[in-house]
């Protein structure tokens, strides 16, 4: 791709199947041309709960991802110790404590459009966890993927208790080999933070925090 190319597309979402096989490249490319050219603490926020099929797809990308070993990117959300609605926001204010100012990457499922079902989408700007099950939750994430692991419809909640776990696992093994990738084309703040950053970000208020159309509603 061309540098003007480049520069078109820079900003744009990018929605590939996850069987495409020019999905890593790809996403690879457009994740990468949004980051930052200084040294952060990329932090991945892996949202969801084992406790229903579709919305493992976080937990699963945390677990697969940090078996990985990331040298430069920290991961928040496991089988083990989920990031779900009820724990995300002492979670969030957590990773603000620790990591002063962190790029984070949010990533959860979704559900959409029967033809979205399987497409991975990446996207500039915050995830609104939850909106999809009407759950009031704060903005996260200065980039963010999400994996369209069903039909939005009626009743959603019984909708990811009853999604196939073979799709949730495949994506999400697609979509940790993609960010093992960006890991090792990053140069790591080795837990300082950048002396360019704005330093009056703070932790998104949910209730000033509209939804999002694209996070977990019809994609």
């Amino acid at each position: 791709m061309n540098l003007m190319n480049r520069f078109i597309t820079k900003n744009e979402k990018l929605k590939l199947k996850f069987t495409d096989p020019t999905l890593l490249e790809q996403m690879n490319e457009r994740i990468l041309s949004w980051l930052p050219s200084e040294p952060h603490e990329y932090i991945i926020i892996c949202i969801g709960t084992d406790r229903s099929t579709g919305d493992a797809l976080g937990p699963l990308i945390g677990s697969f991802l940090s078996e990985m070993k990331p040298k430069h990117l920290q991961v928040y959300g496991t089988l083990p110790d989920p990031v779900h609605a009820i724990n995300i926001e002492d979670r969030m204010k957590e990773i603000f404590k620790k990591h002063r100012y962190p790029y984070i990457i949010a990533i959860d499922a979704s559900l959409g459009k029967t033809e979205s079902v399987g497409h991975i989408i990446a996207d500039v700007g915050s995830l609104y966890p939850g909106a999809a099950l009407n759950k009031k939750l704060p903005a996260i994430g200065d980039i963010h993927i999400t994996g369209v692991v069903n039909i939005s419809g009626f009743m959603d909640y019984a909708i990811l208790q009853n999604t196939r776990l073979s799709i949730v696992v495949e994506m999400a093994q697609i979509i940790a080999a993609l960010l093992a990738k960006i890991d090792q084309q990053l140069t790591g703040a080795e837990s300082r933070p950048s002396q360019k950053l704005n330093t009056n970000k703070k932790i998104p208020d949910p209730a000033s925090s509209s939804q999002n159309s694209e996070a977990r509603s019809q994609t």
